[in-house]
């Protein structure tokens, strides 16, 4: 992911409502949330829950699907994955090498060994 992309998603996120927008629609699952039913449960207004709407469409972190008189939101979460490896690709560059690790390790970890390995 460029980091100009990631800029652009974070900030979006880094608005209070949006964040919670885009939380409820995570909790919604694949099938999405109608958006009556995220107006209701957030307590946001039509005109205002639209504008936030568009903002997370803007940056792909949401998608909408009508059907029939019902419009679903769904969080894109191949995009949401994309985000968080590019914010831990890099996680404990300059820390411990790949053998230092505990178990469980980090995918950011893993990355990061694997990236030190192959400039060696």
């Amino acid at each position: 992911m460029e980091i100009e992309t990631a800029a652009k998603r974070l900030a979006e996120l880094g608005h209070k409502t949006r964040l919670e927008i885009f939380r409820y629609l995570v909790r919604g699952g694949h099938q999405g949330v109608p958006v009556g039913e995220i107006q209701a449960a957030l307590g946001v207004p039509g005109s205002t829950l639209s504008h936030h709407l568009n903002r997370l469409m803007s940056v792909g972190l949401v998608a909408q699907r009508r059907e029939g008189r019902t419009l679903y939101c769904t969080s894109q979460y191949r995009e949401l994955d994309a985000l968080l490896a590019f914010l831990k690709e890099e996680c404990c560059v300059n820390g411990l090498s790949a053998n230092e690790w505990p178990e469980g390790e980090t995918a950011g970890a893993k990355a990061s060994a694997k990236a030190r390995a192959t400039e060696s």
